[in-house]
């Protein structure tokens, strides 16, 4: 294993001539991101898709993929082979997360990795450091065909958004601070949501105008809903978390409440044991969302879907208390939750009878199994065998509703399908759900 200074090349051949390799990360004494920025011959961001960090854990072409690495904090896998030909270098960063500077570091490294096998490290600690919020730690770079690494070092003081501008990304500009104005005569208009989202939640652009493509093949590019998404938080899902997948489909789903709901913003619930409801999930708070209600509510034993059913009812609907209905309750706006788990839960009766109950509401339950089962085409959009989830499906058709209101399917990851692919599952037999929900009184 060779020691890498400051400055220091070295051949990735030697490391590993099929081109693929682990890098390692760690830090301790201070809470760092760890980002790949895919950069041209020009030094700059090839494009968004590029940047692989937390809430965006793979490029698109599998070149590079955040990943879990035994004994560290964080890691990438490079794949060179599968680099485009126009990503001249990756440059692999870490940024302070909350408050703080590099000095305050107590030790960190990054190791290059074949296999479980270490073959180099740079070593750093906060006495290279003094004000610096961000490192470019080291460099991966084309070089006569050939590809090398070098360890870097380098410091930048204006954290993340400093290295994003450093690589000629895009960062979002601070809302400038206004003076106090006279209040106007007439109410001044409101800011559009697109506007917020193109200054608060850039990133979400670009899902916003996919929701937007599958809302109007559906006939519901004006429909108005108040949107939920239900995640499990068991033990079993501590991979998804830390690989940043959860994230992005929380993203994803925040993009669809936009088109639902102009206040930019989803509800939040998390189960495992119990039943947690964070702040909402919103513009402002969306990059670290997932992130930040995990540390606050760590992963759990158990998986309980109709305890969790139960909350979201008395939620929305306090007058049921989360109990029994035997006639229908009519509300302006229906409900649309997004419902994750990885695994079945302890407590099927309580599950069947809520959603037999909440058949008598304006809500639509949209069930995501995450495991592994076989998909094969049927009358409804994807049908599966061999499932990981038979207690899903047999909610999907559950006797003794007053209306069907349930939809269900089944992926091998959160990220398995594109942003079009997904939209037009979660929209598969929602618009059904609402001629019924409409001819049974439930909406206006």
């Amino acid at each position: 294993m060779e020691n890498l200074s400051r400055g220091q090349r070295l051949p990735l051949a030697t490391i590993a001539p099929d081109g693929r390799f682990d890098i390692g990360l760690h830090a301790a004494g201070l809470r760092l991101d760890f980002a790949c920025f895919g950069l041209g011959a020009d030094g700059k961001l090839l494009d968004e898709s590029y940047m692989t960090f937390f809430n965006q854990p793979r490029t698109p072409c599998g070149g590079a993929e955040l990943i879990d690495i035994p004994g560290d904090l964080l890691g990438f896998r490079i794949d060179t082979r599968l680099l485009p030909a126009n990503i001249d270098q990756l440059a692999i960063t870490a940024s302070v997360d909350g408050d703080g500077t590099m000095s305050q570091l107590s030790g960190g490294y990054l190791r290059l990795l074949a296999g479980t096998e270490e073959k180099a490290r740079f070593a750093f600690s906060g006495a290279d450091f003094a004000q610096e919020r961000a490192i470019m730690l080291g460099k991966l770079y084309r070089k006569d065909g050939q590809w090398r690494f070098m360890a870097v070092g380098q410091g930048f003081n204006g954290g993340l958004d400093a290295l994003v501008a450093h690589f000629g990304g895009a960062v979002a500009a601070p809302a400038p601070v206004a003076a106090p104005a006279p209040r106007p005569a007439a109410e001044p208009g409101r800011i559009s949501l697109e506007k917020r989202i193109e200054s608060s939640a850039p990133h979400l652009v670009s899902l916003v105008k996919q929701a937007t493509i599958s809302l109007e093949k559906a006939g519901l590019s004006q429909h108005r809903a108040k949107v939920a998404l239900v995640l499990d938080i068991s033990g079993s899902m501590g991979s998804l978390y830390r690989k940043g997948l959860v994230q992005q489909f929380a993203d994803r789903v925040l993009a669809l409440g936009c088109k639902f709901d102009d206040d930019g913003e989803i509800d939040v619930f998390l189960f495992g044991s119990k039943v947690h409801q964070p702040a909402p999930m919103n513009l402002g708070n969306a990059r670290t969302y997932i992130r930040d209600v995990v540390e606050a509510h760590p992963l759990e034993g158990d998986t309980r879907y109709g305890r969790a059913m139960e909350a979201v009812r008395r939620f929305y609907f306090p007058d049921s208390q989360g109990g029994e209905r035997k006639s229908a309750v009519a509300a302006p706006l229906p409900v649309f939750v997004m419902f994750v788990t990885d695994g079945g839960t302890s407590d099927k009766p309580l599950t069947e009878k809520q959603l037999r109950w909440a058949s008598y509401e304006p809500i639509f339950w949209q069930f995501m199994g995450i495991g592994k089962g076989k998909k094969s085409k049927s009358k409804k959009l994807f049908q599966f065998a061999d499932s990981d989830f038979p207690f899903l499906e047999q909610l999907d058709e559950l006797s003794g509703r007053l209306v069907d209101n349930a939809g269900y399917f089944s992926v091998s990851s959160p990220d398995e399908h594109s942003d079009a692919a997904l939209y037009d599952l979660l929209m598969a037999e929602y618009p059904d759900w609402i001629k019924l929900a409409k001819q049974h009184r439930l909406l206006p």
